[in-house]
């Protein structure tokens, strides 16, 4: 049996977060069992009233006094994770978890120890969106696979599943978007075996809440240098957030 813990991060997403997640409870894999971390980042809106009336829909619930990012909520996540691979999932429904199962099969029949879901794979269905986004993602994932050997088409996708014991949450040192690079670089030095799989994609604008923003990209370049050039390079850490788990 292959244990994947499905990693959820969720800030103000009162609009999406029961359907995702009953979309995520849909998802039925021979051979696999899912458990579901979903980790409410401070919310102000009605998330978290949500999620505490539906403690069905997941396995454990991180409750974060305050909002500290999205780094912040997907370590947490992390740290409470015990399946053998780790699946991030957002919680704003751009990402479909009927995708789940191609996402699972490099693993099952290949042993993949990391496996992305690319959005320029000929996917199903994409939604267009921002000119300026889909060139910022060529440019951070040709850097990448420049420095690490690689050819992944995709490096920013959400659908990232790797093996738990080749990213230690407690050796993270960045909690802004670029923490999605330095789990990468991680997993890509530790393991041996990657796989890509098409995903459809279904974006928001910012106006729908999209939150990432063009400058974000200096951080996340920084950051694939640095994770390559100074693998085991150490940051100060921030204090951690005031944190409650229920089960």
């Amino acid at each position: 049996m292959i244990t994947v813990s499905i990693i959820v991060p969720a800030y103000n997403e009162e609009k999406t977060i029961i359907p995702l997640l009953n979309q995520v409870a849909g998802q039925t894999i021979e051979g696999v069992k899912f458990e579901v971390i979903v980790v409410d980042d401070g919310s102000s809106d009605g998330t978290l009233d949500l999620l505490n009336k539906a403690p069905d829909l997941y396995t454990k619930l991180i409750v974060l006094k305050k909002n500290g990012g999205k780094g912040k909520a997907v370590q947490a996540g992390i740290r409470a994770a015990s399946g053998q691979y780790i699946l991030f999932q957002d919680a704003d429904l751009e990402y479909n978890p009927a995708e789940y199962s191609a996402l699972l099969f490099p693993v099952k029949e290949f042993e993949a120890c990391v496996v992305i879901g690319s959005r320029f794979l000929s996917p199903r269905y994409t939604r267009v969106s921002y000119f300026w986004h889909k060139v910022g993602n060529r440019l951070i994932t040709f850097i990448f696979n420049l420095l690490n050997n690689t050819t992944f088409t995709d490096i920013y996708s959400c659908y990232l599943l790797y093996k738990r014991e080749l990213v230690d949450p407690e050796s993270l040192t960045t909690f802004g978007w670029e923490q999605h690079a330095e789990i990468l670089s991680k997993a890509v030095r530790n393991g041996s075996i990657f796989y890509e799989i098409p995903i459809s994609y279904h974006g928001r604008s910012y106006g729908e809440g999209k939150k990432i923003r063009g400058y974000h990209i200096i951080a996340v370049l920084w950051t694939i240098i640095v994770k390559r050039i100074m693998p085991r390079r150490s940051l100060k850490r921030r204090a951690s957030p005031e944190i409650s788990t229920r089960y």
